[in-house]
């Protein structure tokens, strides 16, 4: 977990710098509009959808017409979280990373040759496929959902897996030549996940959550540049500058 930490540690570092909060706020931007659009416009029809299917219609036919309907709400928000989530990661991967790559490479990560390819056909390729996958995982552990606690976990382990997939790819594509990426896919993926589950864990809490897919590309860039600057030459760990 140092790792992890470290990467952390960096990542809310540079939200001193006014370069960095423009990257973070404009996908937070993106994703606060869109989710009041599809609240004011959407919400109700969602609703209204699953009140037509199981297992809301078991419910009302139980009499239990208040429970369908806070369930059927409860479902539609978390679409409309999950849409908004997965768009602004979309946006923060493709248009955002490459963005803080170049500003962090130019100054934290000036060790760290650019040995990849590059290319931002495999690198939006990576973010899509993620995306489909996440929302094709999503619609069939809806079912799972009715179960106490699962309603939470599911959610977090999905977006802590679209987080991984997404961003550690991303981070890695221009720096790292194949066989460096897949050692560290192979030899970094628990904490690379626990990467993805903390910034996870963070887009659930009210008006943070909207900063987090930047900032989740953000901490991905850290801590794969960091895996790569040792994995080459040693530890050599910094903040903002600083050894620690």
């Amino acid at each position: 977990m140092g790792d992890v930490m470290l990467a952390l540690a960096r990542t809310f570092a540079n939200l001193k710098s006014g370069k960095v909060w423009l990257y973070v706020l404009t996908p937070a931007l993106f994703s606060l509009l869109l989710t009041i659009a599809l609240a004011v416009w959407g919400l109700g029809w969602m609703v209204q959808q699953m009140m037509d299917y199981p297992p809301m219609t078991l419910l009302v036919g139980w009499g239990l017409v208040w429970l369908a309907h806070i369930l059927a709400y409860l479902g539609g928000w978390m679409a409309i979280f999950a849409v908004a989530y997965l768009t602004a990661s979309l946006l923060a991967a493709i248009v955002i990373m490459p963005l803080m790559l170049k500003h962090l490479s130019a100054t934290e990560y000036r060790d760290v040759a650019a040995m990849g390819k590059d290319s931002f056909v495999a690198a939006a390729f990576n973010s899509v496929l993620a995306s489909v996958i996440f929302i094709a995982a999503w619609l069939i552990t809806i079912p799972l959902w009715l179960i106490p606690g699962f309603s939470l976990l599911i959610p977090l382990l999905l977006m802590g897996w679209l987080n991984r997939r997404t961003f550690a790819y991303d981070a890695l594509s221009m720096h790292a030549t194949t066989g460096e990426w897949q050692a560290v896919r192979t030899g970094q993926k628990t904490p690379l996940f626990m990467l993805g589950l903390t910034m996870a864990l963070l887009a659930h809490i009210p008006f943070v959550g909207l900063l987090v897919p930047a900032l989740a590309a953000l901490s991905f860039v850290h801590y794969g540049l960091e895996a790569l600057r040792r994995s080459r030459q040693g530890a050599v760990v910094t903040i903002e500058g600083e050894r620690v």
